[in-house]
């Protein structure tokens, strides 16, 4: 009896550090597995969340999306993305700018995830109680144990297997031409300026990032007279594979001199029912030279039949399906209006882009599993 108890009790602690062994073996293989830079636009309202993973295992999340009762649920969408690419950290997290729709769920997901750096463009300048409360008493808290860095145009944040390079910052623009870029922007001619905007929008961290012969863009909610300064006279990004649709869709960023210059194959557009995906933006994302598809994180009801896109590409639908959609676009809601526009807050879907080192990906709709292959584009 004394030998049955020890043969048991021997074999506890090996049956336990097997199952351990298996449960950090399933991350590391699919690290090990991964041929392809991935990234996750994930839906959390219009907030523009989006998780790069490379190859080598390496992290990068822009903006953690809303707070107040939506901190959890957009929380819970970012953990979901983390845990399908099998992450155990973020690397680094990039805060755009100080708008709730972009930091919200920060402390949120900070407690369910390790993040190793805190980047942002430095102080706030567009000052408010509830945004002065966070950044005074809640931000130090959470990198206090981890780094913090505040970028400039033209920094590079190191993230094996890719390079990520800051292009907008604090309301400053690169200056000097990525590789191969810095030829005459075209579209600068017909520029007409749109009223001055000191809000937090145009102060905004922008991030080009390269991987192999692919490269994309995500600005933020950078607005449109900064797209200017960025693009004009010369385009210093060059020509992109993807482009993360700025500031949601709206009309008050993506610019012609941004859009078209940069002649995306795709656009991806993390917008909300009623936030974002208005005509005048969709027109210029529809007409952007070279352009193939556009993405959409939700259906949305200020585009209307004239200028959505088909429901394939489509990650989110509504809650109350429509019978029919109305060819009229809606209107949008009034800026600041205290009630919000209208939220999903069923299952939530993202869009994933698999990019290639040849500068060839696919893009996959979470909801229904379609997806398409780009060919690699020639340079």
């Amino acid at each position: 009896m004394i030998a049955r108890f020890r043969e048991g009790n021997s074999r506890v602690p090996l049956v336990c550090a097997a199952l351990l062994a298996i449960a950090l073996a399933v991350p590391a293989a699919q690290q090990a597995a991964r041929r392809t830079l991935d990234i996750y636009v994930v839906d959390v309202e219009g907030g523009n969340a989006t998780l790069y993973v490379t190859p080598a295992g390496g992290s990068l999340l822009i903006d953690t999306g809303n707070g107040g009762a939506a901190a959890g649920r957009d929380a819970e969408r970012i953990m979901a993305a983390i845990k399908d690419a099998g992450l155990t950290q973020i690397d680094h997290l990039v805060t755009t700018h100080y708008h709730g729709d972009h930091f919200g769920a920060m402390a949120e997901l900070a407690g369910r995830v390790r993040i190793a750096n805190f980047i942002d463009h430095g102080p706030n300048v567009q000052p408010s109680a509830a945004t002065d409360a966070f950044l005074q008493k809640v931000y130090p808290g959470l990198h206090a144990t981890a780094k913090h860095t505040v970028v400039a145009p033209g920094d590079r944040i190191a993230l094996p297997g890719a390079d990520v390079q800051v292009v907008t910052s604090a309301g400053r623009v690169l200056k000097s031409p990525l590789r191969g870029a810095g030829q005459a922007n075209p579209f600068c001619a017909a520029y007409k300026a749109q009223e001055p905007d000191a809000t937090e929008n145009a102060q905004s961290v922008g991030t080009h990032i390269t991987f192999g012969s692919f490269r994309t863009v995500h600005l933020g909610d950078v607005t449109w007279n900064k797209e200017f300064e960025l693009m004009c006279p010369r385009n210093p990004l060059g020509t992109v594979d993807l482009f993360v649709v700025s500031h949601h869709g709206q009309a008050s960023s993506n610019g012609p001199v941004l859009v078209h210059a940069l002649q995306p194959r795709v656009a991806v557009m993390n917008n909300g029912t009623r936030k974002g995906g208005q005509p005048d933006a969709m027109r210029v994302l529809h007409s952007a030279p070279g352009l193939e598809d556009i993405w959409q994180l939700h259906f949305s009801q200020l585009s209307g039949q004239e200028y959505t896109v088909p429901g394939l590409f489509i990650a989110n639908t509504v809650d109350d399906q429509p019978a029919a959609m109305p060819i009229a676009a809606a209107a949008a809601p009034a800026p600041g209006a205290g009630t919000p526009p209208p939220a999903h807050n069923g299952p939530a879907f993202w869009i994933k882009v698999s990019a290639s080192e040849d500068g060839s990906f696919t893009v996959t709709n979470a909801r229904n599993g379609f997806a398409k292959t780009y060919a690699a584009r020639r340079r």
